[in-house]
């Protein structure tokens, strides 16, 4: 499994803009440009406020807290490699929060291409993946933090920072969970590593959602 760097980007609206991120994946390399076309930038005015990913050509998957403390509109932003560039934005329109993971429904349906994608959902029941030992996970976090069904703790040689939060543990081709926290002290800390909620959890919300609007 591996975590997505959160400054890997969207396009299909009319509104242009730039955005700078200083901070990202501890220990990570500069991915082959446009090679997570499924990664996209939530932004308000023009700031990358969290990472998140398409999961349909209609809908973006973020953490929940990324929503907390902005109701003006955001945007997301697709497409794109490199968040210091100029590119287009596609505003979101409706907000779905049930606590832990968040969806967004975009404007407008995205046109699909080499450089925008959206990426695999695991099946009901698929993803009792844990990278580290629930029981430990529970120990360093405390059960108030951390909730063994609905999340994923993982710790290696890289893992998310600060910005990271929304994107996606992708397994295989498959995104496994969404970045939710980490130690405000050190990023990637062995003694609190990081934890992504469990996307198997929320599959029966996400596909009731999808089929609402269709």
């Amino acid at each position: 499994c591996f975590a997505s760097k959160s400054s890997l980007i969207l396009t299909n609206s009319s509104i242009s803009l730039s955005a700078r991120v200083n901070v990202g994946i501890v220990n990570g390399k500069q991915a082959k440009p446009h090679s997570r076309p499924y990664m996209v930038s939530i932004q308000l005015t023009k700031r990358h406020v969290c990472g998140g990913f398409l999961i349909s050509d209609e809908f973006v998957m973020t953490a929940a807290h990324c929503w907390k403390g902005y109701p003006e509109i955001l945007t997301v932003v697709v497409g794109a490699h490199d968040l210091r560039k100029s590119e287009i934005s596609d505003r979101m329109i409706k907000s779905l929060n049930n606590g832990c993971v968040f969806e967004l429904q975009l404007q407008e349906k995205v046109k699909l291409n080499n450089n925008v994608k959206w990426i695999s959902l695991p099946k009901e029941g698929d993803a009792n993946m844990t990278t580290i030992n629930h029981t430990v996970c529970q120990h360093k976090w405390g059960s108030k933090y951390f909730e063994a069904s609905q999340m994923i703790c993982a710790h290696g040689d890289g893992g998310s920072c600060k910005g990271d939060s929304g994107g996606p543990l992708v397994c295989g081709n498959t995104a496994a969970g969404v970045t939710s926290f980490v130690s405000i002290k050190l990023c990637n800390s062995p003694e609190h590593p990081n934890v992504y909620t469990k996307i198997s959890a929320y599959l029966p919300w996400i596909h009731q959602i999808i089929r609402n609007i269709k």
